[in-house]
């Protein structure tokens, strides 16, 4: 399953919340990466604050683990307001959202992550309340029914999703700022590793930083949950510091190789060499094949391995490419299903 992946960027049901509260960065300059975006917002969050308004809705879409909802804190901060967090599926009803932007304050920040899973009824009440600041509220029903609207406090929405394109248009089209988070580099990734290395009292060497950087698919979610394994093997087997030599070998023992790959990623490249012959090959006869749903193989597992020039989508299925026989250490053209991955 997704979930049990060390590498998964979605957020571990055994992550510890106040750990990762300590390890998010309060503000724009603490904030590593996605330097367009940060230099964007700070020009918005200082115009607002100049004419004192609230800023104008904000939408963050990208892969999940790039730190849409870190962004989300760090605006409020730098707005000076505070910020209420909930998620679309936990809005059910009309009426829960109607309770949560009434106890909005002045310029606050709603922030909903999973935004593009809210309910169409609770959606079409925020039209009114992202574009006049105002709640229109149905009393009864049938022909004594009423509309009544509630004046509300200019309020901040920000919205976080990994899939923008599931939004409705009149939904996306009240965002005034739009912006998507990119994968960040291995010399970013290390800055965050440094940073939180700090923060949990453990000394990474600059190589064994780059060695963790390198696994954490260019995602800042996986590098602190690798950062914290790598502590556990640093602090029982060598002295509380993180070498070069430490971190290979606490990323073996958790089966990732150097770029990360974990036993499900080259279980699906072997399934296309061994199998399909390198492909191509239907989405839903992969998925088939290594017992995964199509949806979770196409948004889970092929978007790191695309990025890796690993595999690639045609019109007639997924194949791999001639890298994959390299980096795996096999023959092109190769089938022998005994051949090892992990040495």
């Amino acid at each position: 399953m997704e979930e049990e992946r060390i590498v998964s960027a979605e957020r571990h049901s055994e992550d510890d919340p106040q750990l990762e509260v300590g390890l998010r960065p309060r503000t724009l300059n603490e904030y590593v990466g996605q330097e367009k975006i940060k230099e964007k917002l700070s020009i918005y969050i200082r115009a607002a604050l100049d004419r004192n308004e609230s800023l104008d809705h904000v939408l963050l879409y990208g892969p999940p683990g790039l730190g849409k909802t870190t962004l989300a804190h760090i605006i409020a901060n730098e707005l000076g307001v505070s910020i209420r967090v909930t998620a679309g599926p936990a809005i059910e009803r009309p009426g829960d959202l109607a309770a949560i932007l009434t106890n909005l304050g002045h310029g606050d920040v709603l922030f909903i992550d999973e935004i593009h899973r809210l309910n169409r009824t609770v959606e079409e009440i925020l039209y009114p309340a992202m574009e006049d600041n105002a709640l229109d509220i149905i009393i009864g029903k049938g022909p004594g029914a009423r509309s009544l609207r509630l004046d509300l406090p200019p309020f901040t929405l920000i919205g976080a999703t990994v899939r923008a394109g599931l939004l409705t248009s009149p939904l996306r089209d009240r965002f005034g700022i739009v912006d998507r988070l990119e994968f960040y580099s291995p010399e970013e990734l290390e800055k965050i590793i440094n940073r939180s290395a700090n923060i949990l009292n453990v000394k990474a060497e600059k190589d064994g930083a780059a060695v963790i950087a390198c696994a954490s698919r260019s995602t800042p979610r996986v590098a602190n949950r690798l950062l914290k394994r790598v502590r556990d093997y640093a602090q029982v087997k060598a002295d509380n510091i993180i070498t070069r030599s430490v971190a290979e070998e606490a990323l073996q023992m958790l089966q990732l190789d150097q770029k990360g790959l974990d036993e499900i990623d080259r279980r699906l490249l072997m399934a296309l060499i061994e199998k399909f012959e390198g492909g191509p090959v239907g989405l839903d006869t992969l998925a088939a094949c290594i017992s995964e749903e199509p949806e979770t193989l196409e948004d889970v597992y092929e978007p790191y391995l695309m990025q890796l020039g690993l595999l690639k989508r045609t019109a007639r299925g997924r194949m791999v490419t001639n890298e994959v026989y390299s980096y795996l250490q096999l023959k092109p053209g190769s089938t022998n299903a005994q051949q090892k991955l992990w040495e």
